[in-house]
């Protein structure tokens, strides 16, 4: 089954997560610092990319679906910019300021497309601010087909149990990139996509396939989620769900940079299922677009046209 584009266009996913803005020092290295053996770098371009959950909202919109964001970021240049790059991209936007936030900036420094060094830019936000977000997220999730949360561990979604309650209240699917050690809060969400090191945080080590899908099935049970989806890198990725398991091989002929692809797969997911897709059915075409954005340099996004071609 494939994926209608004027489906698509109807379809709207509500984002909601850590928003980060990405910024890009490029440059050219010609020698060796005499003050301390590191490179020196001599910027020549500069460049900004909406990153973390906001660029999973981007990514819905690339691949022809519509997109709103909800997250909070500081009343500074940060947040000023990263709020102006999200309109021009025709992302909904509702942002929550707050003043005592320092907008999550990531800084990397390229020297040859290599990456020598990041510098990141971040402190947690108010609780009163994340509060907020569940008034304005019970308000928008009816007019949405589905509902995504993007966590990247930055304290954004420390709600995010009473907005999973009032989604799945309104019919929604409910899909989670998850982060850390307990995954307690994602409980009743429809799918939640950790990678296998985020997996392994929760469930331990396993040493064949079996072990893995009794600890993948334990975890998805505990949870009540209908399904769990691994995302294996150069394997694949793998489905658990009450029929059993559906594994997925990887797709990506070379791989340049894996910045932002879970990124890519979610909000392909997401935005699958909002049209109507099952989620065995979206599998596939998710997994095609993570190894298409692997091939690419930094924070990246899939088209329509790209998928299907």
């Amino acid at each position: 089954m494939k994926p209608s584009k004027k489906k698509l266009a109807q379809t709207r996913v509500l984002v909601i997560g850590d928003a980060m803005l990405d910024r890009y020092w490029h440059g050219s290295v010609d020698r060796i610092s005499p003050e301390a053996p590191v490179p020196v770098v001599r910027v020549t371009r500069e460049e900004e990319r909406i990153g973390a959950a906001a660029n999973v909202a981007y990514n819905v919109v690339t691949l022809g679906a519509r997109a709103s964001f909800l997250g909070v970021v500081g009343d500074d240049e940060a947040g000023h910019r990263l709020e102006a790059m999200l309109r021009q991209t025709g992302i909904e936007t509702y942002l929550k300021r707050d003043k005592s936030l320092r907008t999550t900036v990531k800084l990397r420094v390229i020297g040859r497309q290599q990456q020598l060094l990041r510098l990141d830019f971040e402190n947690e936000p108010d609780h009163e601010s994340l509060a907020v977000q569940i008034g304005s997220f019970a308000r928008l999730v009816p007019a949405h087909d589905a509902a995504l949360f993007s966590d990247y561990g930055k304290g954004g979604l420390a709600h995010i149990g009473s907005m999973i309650l009032a989604a799945r209240a309104a019919g929604k699917p409910v899909l989670i990139d998850p982060k850390g050690s307990d995954y307690s809060p994602y409980r009743g969400a429809t799918v939640i996509t950790p990678n296998r090191v985020e997996l392994q945080q929760v469930v331990g080590a396993w040493r064949d396939e079996d072990e893995l899908r009794t600890k993948a099935q334990s975890l998805r049970e505990s949870l009540g989620l209908e399904a769990l989806l691994v995302t294996l890198g150069e394997t694949g990725m793998t489905l658990y769900d009450a029929k059993g398991q559906l594994h997925v091989d990887a797709q990506a002929r070379e791989v340049f940079d894996v910045t932002g692809a879970g990124d890519t797969v979610i909000a392909t997911l997401a935005a699958l299922v909002a049209s109507g897709m099952t989620l065995r059915t979206a599998v596939p075409l998710a997994n095609r677009a993570g190894g298409i954005v692997v091939g690419k340099f930094g924070t990246a996004t899939v088209s329509f046209d790209e998928l299907l071609s």
